[in-house]
């Protein structure tokens, strides 16, 4: 979902005869392309988010809450983009209760325990967490209407973050996510999260830690504060990596 929000916006007015928007299959398409003749992969996935609620929602009301409904024009493309993945026999999945994330999540992990090298083609940095030695994250970011691509190893996780993949997901509980509306400790932004996560290595560290001298008595304060929204906004924005999927990987080979 993320890379066809992404298309929706960088490619100018595509439509077909009948007036209907095609911008967002048309940008998503290319990427796809681009990607699958570059790569060559021996198999393929396309994920989608539904718009059911997931189990984070019932983990916390306030879960997406702030987000805006998506754009009529870009919302009747996305059929049409499933229709045609369906008809090139591509993989698609999506799955009532989980997010697209956690279906690539349990892909990457299923990858991971196979042997086999996993790329992530992703607009959305919460992946980020499923960097491994065998599963890489090609970033899809989007400016002044032009696509770039940064490729995540663990190297270049460390490289950019100064922490290693999985911590990320320490560093979000802190700092929270304001497009997800994921609380995390009010106060506490990124750079201060990331610091906080180099020192004591996780979010127990930090709180086994909270005496410690470089933490000073504001942060201290606002960290005591919000302990509870600390390890909830955890949970929230750990991937799941289990989902159950009706679908084996064996069954997602490329086909003509």
């Amino acid at each position: 979902n993320s890379i066809v929000n992404r298309a929706f916006y960088a490619v100018k007015h595509l439509s077909a005869s009948n007036g209907m928007m095609t911008n967002a299959i048309f940008g998503f398409l290319n990427i796809m392309f681009k990607f699958i003749e570059e790569e060559n992969p021996d198999g393929l996935c396309v994920a989608f988010d539904l718009a059911a609620p997931t189990f984070r929602h019932k983990q916390y009301d306030g879960y997406k809450a702030t987000r805006h409904g998506m754009p009529d024009e870009l919302a009747e493309q996305m059929p049409v983009l499933k229709q045609v993945l369906d008809a090139m026999r591509i993989t698609r999945l999506e799955k009532e209760g989980y997010e697209a994330d956690d279906i690539i999540g349990t892909l990457a992990h299923s990858c991971d325990q196979r042997g086999d090298e996993c790329i992530i083609v992703t607009g959305d940095r919460d992946d980020l967490q499923l960097v491994s030695e065998k599963t890489r994250v090609d970033l899809i970011i989007t400016r002044m209407r032009r696509t770039e691509t940064t490729v995540y190893t663990p190297e270049k996780v460390v490289e950019v973050y100064g922490v290693p993949a999985q911590a990320l997901i320490d560093v979000k509980a802190l700092m929270g996510d304001s497009s997800d509306n994921v609380p995390g400790v009010a106060g506490i932004g990124e750079k201060t999260a990331l610091s906080l996560i180099r020192k004591f290595g996780s979010l127990d560290g930090v709180y086994a830690n909270l005496d410690d001298a470089s933490i000073k008595a504001k942060m201290r304060e606002k960290l005591e504060k919000d302990r509870d929204m600390a390890y909830l906004s955890r949970q929230l924005v750990t991937i799941d990596i289990n989902t159950p999927l009706d679908t084996a990987i064996e069954q997602m080979t490329r086909k003509p």
